[in-house]
């Protein structure tokens, strides 16, 4: 027995080496502990610090890396285009349905291209650039509230806090635009529980998939975190039913005086087959995704501008010349508020963490090295979009370099992805980006960052989970 207990851990060890010494995969570069496990890739993930571990991992060993026995990750700019590419093959890895709760499927975590194809064919009219603009007096409406709101906090507190602000707009812009109705965060200056629910739903999501085994253990023991966390999902699974279920009474009753919504195609596709659970996830993830995103990439965009008096100076000048009643076809035309909006974009993607993708049968190779079909190859903005060769000083942010980018700064810069799966809600998150701009430095040319209540650069500090967030979760801001 004594004799067996010492050969088993040895028969393991040598069999393990012997199927590394024969993986494709054993020649592409990267720490040799990653060669036998992923773990400390997926502790990175939960603790909102992979982009940064992984990129320090491009800088040591090349744009394509080891992370895991079976996974690589892709800096090659001609390689992450390969994998986004339309018809690549790459399929999305099956580590996205892990972000949903019950085994449920949506537009965003499905791995099947014919389901996502239906539900793309569904939504793409209404989230079209030339529909959008019908929304846009309701987009307006929740942009000069917020406005307001800001400047009544500063009256009374000395600061406005940016961040809360844009994610009560952007929240309440999403839900009126997905329900037919607003979530009126603005007017009470608070969450309501629904968004609550949808980020423990968010950040559960990722833990689930970072370590799927701990979701297997919630099952059979009481862990506090998961039982809070079905509490959560069950919420949002009533409100998003009673939302839907009250839309379709009115629309059934008066198909002519209801307000349109970004989903009442599928509302109408109902009746074809497309069965209310998908509805309904497909309006969680647009929630989740049309909130966060577009608020902290506008609290970032604030930060930068009003951190760098000569940049905020142009853009205020430029802002300046727009009519007094102004439109998105104006702010449009605007090339520095536009250049702004993409270099915050790149410096601050709301995005940055990786986008696993299958290799497909037949194998592909990047950087020289040759990776199998099954494999799982993996992106990210964060390196991505910080390039030496596309950006130079890619740490600085500089607007002014989008005056006349060059082809190699075009083809790294994906904010929205890239391909079929590319983000539906891009020309919504524009308009809203835009317009929010051009409002806030026209109403507050002088706006500075605040030291007020210890605010400082440590809370702006990105935390990198799989949408970003301010290590703070405040931006203040103040009007010298």
């Amino acid at each position: 027995f004594t004799q067996q207990a010492r050969w088993g851990p040895t028969s393991w060890l040598a069999m393990s080496i012997y199927r590394e010494r024969r993986n494709p995969l054993s020649s592409v570069p990267g720490p040799f502990l990653c060669k036998w496990t992923d773990i400390f890739v997926r502790y990175q993930t939960v603790i909102g610090n992979r982009p940064r571990y992984v990129q320090a991992l491009h800088r040591q060993y090349g744009p394509v890396v080891r992370v895991g026995p079976n996974a690589v990750d892709i800096a090659e700019i001609a390689g992450a285009r390969e994998i986004h590419r339309i018809g690549s093959g790459f399929l999305k890895s099956p580590v996205y349905e892990l972000l949903k709760h019950d085994n449920a499927k949506s537009i965003f975590t499905t791995s099947d291209p014919k389901f996502h194809s239906k539900h793309r064919r569904l939504l793409s009219s209404p989230f079209a650039d030339a529909n959008l603009h019908s929304l846009e007096p309701l987009i307006e409406g929740r942009i000069r509230l917020t406005m307001k709101r800001m400047r009544e906090e500063m009256t009374i507190r000395g600061v406005a806090d940016v961040q809360k602000w844009f994610s009560f707009m952007a929240s309440d812009i999403i839900g009126e635009l997905s329900f037919g109705d607003s979530f009126r965060m603005l007017e009470q200056g608070k969450k309501n529980q629904h968004i609550k629910d949808m980020e423990i739903a968010a950040f559960v999501g990722e833990t689930r998939a970072a370590f799927p085994v701990l979701s297997m253990l919630a099952a059979f023991l009481p862990i506090p975190f998961f039982k809070e966390a079905n509490k959560s999902r069950n919420r949002i699974v009533e409100y998003t039913d009673e939302s839907i279920n009250r839309y379709k009474k009115l629309l059934a009753a008066s198909p002519d005086n209801v307000k349109p919504t970004l989903f009442t195609k599928l509302y109408n596709a109902g009746k074809a087959g497309l069965p209310d659970a998908e509805i309904r996830d497909d309006a969680s993830d647009l929630i989740i995704a049309g909130s966060d995103t577009t608020a902290n990439t506008l609290t970032y965009l604030t930060w930068a501008v009003c951190k760098t008096p000569i940049i905020r100076q142009a853009l205020v000048a430029e802002v300046a010349t727009l009519p007094e009643q102004f439109s998105d076809k104006d702010v449009q035309n605007l090339s520095y508020l536009n250049q702004v909006i993409d270099e915050t974009l790149r410096l601050y993607p709301a995005v940055p963490c990786a986008l696993p993708r299958v290799v497909p049968p037949h194998g592909a190779i990047f950087g020289g090295h040759w990776v199998p079909g099954g494999s799982t190859v993996t992106t990210q903005l964060w390196s991505l979009h910080r390039d030496p060769v596309a950006f130079s000083e890619p740490e600085k942010f500089d607007p002014s370099r989008w005056s006349s980018p060059t082809q190699e700064m075009k083809d790294a810069f994906m904010p929205f992805g890239a391909g079929t799966r590319n983000c539906l809600g891009l020309h919504l998150a524009r308009i809203e980006l835009r317009l929010a701009t051009a409002h806030f430095f026209r109403q507050f040319p002088r706006s500075e960052v605040s030291s007020r209540e210890g605010m400082s650069d440590d809370d702006m500090e990105q935390v990198l989970h799989f949408l970003v967030s301010t290590k703070g979760h405040r931006c203040l801001l103040e009007v010298q």
